[in-house]
């Protein structure tokens, strides 16, 4: 590619990738639960969606340090939307899941979540929304490749 249409292609990134992420913000912000922030939302998430994860893997799977995910996980554990349950054979192992009021507001997220993006889909013609997302998985599987290369 050349370089003069590569940093155009850049600055549109940046451009869109700002704009989209402070609008969807304010958007998920406005049908957030008071007493919920939207990180502590999609660490109940990936809480329900990965089988008793521990404090490390959210570390590694949000790209954060330990003691952010800990301020999470605090949070969240004193709210009671999680339980922490130790390791039958190694106690310094601590497994998280979601406890019945964490099911039940991830529940409600999910669906308040999903009608926000669902007023932003249907203004895309069905292939555009199939070309925009299927790009989009292209991308995260790009960024994963690139987390893994740099790792060897």
């Amino acid at each position: 590619m050349d370089n003069a249409f590569l940093k155009e292609l850049i600055d549109r990134y940046e451009q869109a990738t700002f704009t989209v992420e402070k609008k969807l913000d304010a958007m998920f912000r406005e049908v957030m639960p008071n007493a919920l922030t939207i990180d502590q939302y999609a660490t109940l998430r990936y809480i329900r969606r990965h089988s008793r994860p521990t404090s490390s893997e959210l570390a590694e799977a949000f790209c954060v340090g330990r003691s952010s995910i800990t301020a999470i996980i605090n949070r969240l554990f004193d709210k009671q939307l999680i339980r922490r349950i130790p390791d039958e054979k190694d106690r310094r192992v601590i497994y998280l899941a979601l406890t019945e009021e964490g099911m039940r507001l991830s529940d409600e997220m999910i669906v308040l979540m999903q009608q926000v993006l669902e007023k932003i889909l249907v203004q895309f013609e069905e292939q555009e929304a199939i070309t925009f997302i299927t790009t989009y998985e292209k991308l995260a599987s790009v960024l994963e490749q690139t987390e893994e290369r740099g790792r060897k």
